[in-house]
């Protein structure tokens, strides 16, 4: 038998680097994966995450401000055409039901803040809470998917709704179901 060349040794050292640095690529990606899988569902029946946003005031507001109200929460940004169409049928959500213990926290992932947000609200006369999200950390909190996402949030600050995609919240069945929930008094923690 004949010895390995020094060309081959390299080569089997590379080789063997990297097979070692792909098994330590795996085993970092599982234990990244397994942290995420822990963390617990945002979906309708789970308590719905805090969060505290500067409106376009500047002031800081947060969900926990809502308790007792029942609060549409809807995540999105001026560029996103779905989130751009549901607005308007937003607004008209908002006025039937807002002196009926109804809110609208409508979080923007707009990188530019209130310069963007700010004359969008303007141009489509949309009266509603808007929160400013520049750093897009509502879509980690409740693990959105894209753009429009919105959750329906009990008095109690339960999920009671989730909802993937722009929709018709002036529909007859939106506010059947609003109307509903409304009714709906909170019960006492125990």
């Amino acid at each position: 038998m004949g010895e390995i060349s020094t060309g081959n040794k390299i080569g089997i050292l590379i080789f063997l680097f990297g097979v070692g640095f792909v098994i330590l690529l795996f085993l970092i990606g599982t234990e990244i994966n397994f942290r995420f899988n822990t963390l617990p569902p945002v979906v309708a029946g789970s308590e719905a995450p805090d969060f505290s946003y500067p409106d376009l005031e500047g002031k800081t507001v947060s969900l926990s401000d809502y308790r007792g109200k029942l609060v549409l929460v809807n995540i999105w940004a001026t560029w996103c055409k779905p989130c751009v169409d549901e607005m308007p049928s937003m607004e008209k959500l908002y006025n039937k039901f807002k002196d009926q213990g109804f809110e609208i926290l409508a979080v923007s992932i707009d990188s530019l803040g209130k310069k963007a947000v700010g004359p969008f609200m303007d141009i489509h006369n949309l009266t509603f809470k808007t929160l400013l999200d520049t750093k897009g950390s509502m879509q980690q909190a409740y693990r959105t998917t894209g753009i429009p996402e919105s959750f329906i949030i009990d008095k109690n600050g339960v999920i009671i709704e989730k909802v993937i995609g722009s929709t018709d919240w002036a529909s007859p069945k939106a506010f059947k179901f609003i109307q509903s929930q409304l009714g709906k008094s909170t019960l006492p923690k125990i």
